[in-house]
C-alpha cells in the first residue's frame, strides 16, 4: 500500500510538472517574434458620407461578410465611437478589439485587437474625400506575433493585408449599389 502512494505520488509530481512546464512554454516565446506592416489603397465610387461610417465596426456588417459579427462590450446598444470594445470568433478563439480612433470629420479609423497567444495588430485607415462621388481609402494593418511559434501566420497574413484593396472595394461598393447609396 504504502509503495502504491508512494508511485501515486510520484505520478502526480511529474504530471504536475509536465503540465507547468507545457503552460510556461505557451507564454514565452521561444525565439524572436515577427512584425510585418502593409497596406493598400483604394477608391470607392460613392460620396464621403456614405462610405466613411462603413468603416466602423458596427456599420462594416453590411459589407464585412458572414465571419463579420463583432461582439459588442461596449457601447450598449452597440454603434460606432472612438473606445467602442467588441470581441471577434476566429475558429476556436476570439480576438478583443479596441476602437482607438473613430473621428470621420478627420478621416481616421484605427482599431488595435489581440489574438491570445497569437498576435496583436493595429489597423490604421484613414479616408479622403475625393470628390463628391468618390472617396478614398488607405488601410496600413501592422500585425506582430505573440510567440514565435505564430510567426510564418502572421507573415502569411500580412502578405494576404497587401493584397486586400480589391477585396474591400468590391464589398463597399456592391454594398452601396445594393441600397442605392452611390
Amino acid at each position: 500500500m504504502k509503495i502504491q502512494y508512494i508511485v501515486a505520488l510520484i505520478v502526480l509530481v511529474i504530471a504536475a510538472v509536465a503540465l507547468a512546464i507545457h503552460l510556461r512554454s505557451r507564454r514565452v516565446s521561444s525565439g524572436p517574434v515577427v512584425h510585418v506592416e502593409n497596406g493598400f489603397v483604394f477608391t470607392v465610387h460613392a460620396p464621403y458620407k456614405n462610405v466613411a461610417p462603413l468603416f466602423g465596426a458596427h456599420e462594416e456588417r453590411a459589407w464585412g461578410g458572414p465571419d463579420w459579427n463583432p461582439h459588442f462590450l461596449y457601447p450598449q446598444p452597440a454603434r460606432d465611437i472612438a473606445g467602442e470594445v467588441f470581441s471577434v470568433a476566429h475558429g476556436h478563439t476570439r480576438s478583443t478589439w479596441v476602437n482607438t480612433a473613430f473621428d470621420l470629420e478627420s478621416g481616421h479609423v484605427q482599431y488595435v485587437y489581440v489574438v491570445p497567444d497569437a498576435q496583436a495588430v493595429l489597423i490604421d485607415i484613414h479616408l479622403h474625400e475625393d470628390s463628391p462621388s468618390s472617396t478614398t481609402a488607405k488601410v496600413v494593418y501592422q500585425r506582430t506575433a505573440l510567440t514565435a511559434g505564430f510567426n510564418s501566420h502572421v507573415t502569411e497574413l500580412g502578405e494576404k493585408d497587401a493584397t486586400s484593396a480589391n477585396e474591400w472595394q468590391t464589398a463597399i461598393e456592391s454594398y452601396l449599389d445594393a441600397h442605392s447609396m452611390k
